[in-house]
């Protein structure tokens, strides 16, 4: 078990779609969630902490909702 921060960049306008996809995939499992305010160019931030088994597959299956943003995964410890 691994406790991951994920730093997710995506348009504000999508921001509430791409939101509700990735909470049905890390229901219950979340630890800390930041939401970032919208940049001049409308991009929006949210970090997140995940306690998550499998890194490449919940990297895999976000990379899948998320079309438009990026996602950046960071391990923060092992548990």
């Amino acid at each position: 078990m691994q406790i991951v921060e994920l730093d997710i960049k995506l348009p504000y306008e999508n921001r509430g779609q791409v939101l509700s996809r990735i909470y049905e995939k890390v229901r219950g499992r979340i630890r800390d969630l930041h939401f970032f305010p919208p940049t001049a160019e409308g991009l929006s931030e949210i970090r997140m902490e995940v306690l998550e088994e499998d890194t490449s597959r919940l990297l895999s299956e976000l990379s899948k909702v998320i079309k438009n943003g990026r996602v950046t995964l960071r391990v923060l410890s092992e548990v």
